[in-house]
């Protein structure tokens, strides 16, 4: 039984008791306080919650962009917390993928050499089939050698998200991805995320604060002050809003 219990597949990510305090003492702020969550698979999950929450310092620790004060933090079967920073480093590199934002794409570089750069930087072998395939989904095909300033918004974070999937990371973060788009373009690229984790197994774990936007996800995890108070599944823009309102008052 214990066997079988270890080759299990762990949760994508997943954390234990995390607590992440800034400050010392009298001026100490407890912005995450003993937090225990997993991220399944293939799922595509939303982070919610008043301002303050600790939703985007949940994300910054999941994702290894900060230190947990204690408990742990694990990608798959890896502790993140016990890396050392060049470790961390390869971690983000070659495990994670990051959409932002504000997209952060390079100005010098056409859409196709954005999508291309992290791989080029890790020295790794691109998959074409796999490139070919997300640049189709994405609707970015004949705007591949189109400089960030000649493209929409829209495009613009399609492409971030276009690179984020390319090298078939474990997990992609995303911090407001929606947040500089206007509603079509939102819809557009929450979509495809949508599709990436149903048809692509891709694991996504979203922070926003628009219940539209956690209405793609699967699953939807509300933090207050610090803590993970709810959770719904299979949401809708309404159920989520009437969370989100309970809990700020």
């Amino acid at each position: 039984m214990a066997g079988a219990q270890y080759t299990q597949a762990p949760p994508a990510a997943y954390t234990r008791d995390l607590t992440k305090v800034y400050g010392t003492s009298g001026s100490a702020v407890h912005a995450l306080d003993g937090v225990s969550v997993e991220f399944a698979r293939g799922a595509f999950t939303a982070i919610m919650g008043p301002s303050g929450s600790g939703k985007s310092t949940l994300m910054h620790c999941l994702a290894g962009l900060d230190t947990a004060t204690s408990g742990t933090v694990h990608l798959g079967r890896t502790d993140i917390t016990r890396l050392k920073d060049k470790e961390l480093t390869r971690l983000r590199r070659d495990r994670i993928g990051f959409i932002f934002q504000s997209f952060n794409l390079l100005p010098m570089l056409t859409a196709e050499q954005n999508i291309l750069l992290p791989a080029q930087i890790a020295k790794r072998t691109m998959d074409r089939e796999r490139f070919d395939r997300i640049v189709d989904v994405v609707g970015l095909r004949d705007r591949l050698d189109h400089l960030p300033s000649k493209l929409s918004g829209g495009q613009q974070q399609r492409v971030a998200v276009a690179r984020a999937l390319l090298g078939a990371p474990e997990v992609v973060y995303a911090d407001e991805p929606t947040g500089n788009l206007d509603s079509r373009s939102g819809a557009e690229v929450l979509a495809f995320l949508r599709d990436s984790a149903a048809n692509m197994g891709q694991t996504i774990v979203m922070v926003t604060h628009d219940p539209v936007a956690a209405a793609y996800a699967d699953r939807v995890v509300f933090l207050r002050d610090g803590r993970l108070v709810d959770e719904v599944h299979a949401p809708t823009a309404e159920i989520v809003l009437d969370r989100l309102v309970k809990l700020e008052s």
